[in-house]
């Protein structure tokens, strides 16, 4: 079934709130209305499966490995009306003109991304994606260190807070990240 326009939705926040859980459960509903759904993830992301999105519960979704926001347009089969995006901060600046572009031809467009990187700056394209898309949900996760609400992701380096200097994308997962609330972020300058 088609939709008579095209939307632009991006599920955001930090580090284990439930951005690509959220982004499944969006998926299989669409599955079981009969929509034509297909899913995209950056080659880069290598964390729990190749050809898969997968949230850190252990939730999974078929989804197609590309190395560059072009390679979703040469992908995209034909009806497709709901196409997903995991961390879409890991793709080129192009991603924000293709999910409007797919957005104008009709489809739902699902993105999740990081907002911010573990110096808790904008990440990537997600400020762009985040301002150009029709809804946004911005998740919280549980601050590690004091459980309240958590909007950061802190990255650790052999167990403490990573330098500001560090490279921004490394990939990985609860070896190397906590969420963590604005006090108990830390991201070390000296």
């Amino acid at each position: 079934m088609a939709h008579t326009f095209g939307t632009v939705e991006v599920i955001t926040g930090s580090m284990f709130c439930g951005k690509t859980e959220e982004l499944i459960r969006r998926l299989r509903r669409a599955t079981i209305a009969k929509q034509k759904v297909q899913v995209f993830k950056p080659i880069i992301d290598n964390r729990y499966a190749y050809s898969k999105v997968m949230s850190h519960s252990g939730l999974d979704y078929q989804a197609i490995p590309v190395g560059s926001s072009r390679e979703i347009l040469e992908m995209l089969e034909p009806d497709v009306t709901v196409v997903g995006i995991d961390e879409a901060q890991f793709f080129d600046d192009g991603i924000v003109e293709i999910a409007n572009g797919l957005a104008d031809q009709g489809i739902r467009v699902i993105v999740t991304g990081l907002d911010t990187d573990f110096r808790g700056e904008p990440f990537g394209c997600m400020p762009i994606m985040t301002a150009k898309a029709d809804k946004v949900d911005k998740l919280a996760a549980i601050c590690m260190i004091c459980g309240e609400a958590a909007t950061r992701t802190q990255r650790l380096v052999n167990g403490k807070p990573a330098h500001y200097n560090e490279p921004v994308v490394v990939v990985g997962a609860s070896e190397m990240y906590e969420a963590r609330c604005r006090r108990c972020h830390d991201v070390p300058r000296d």
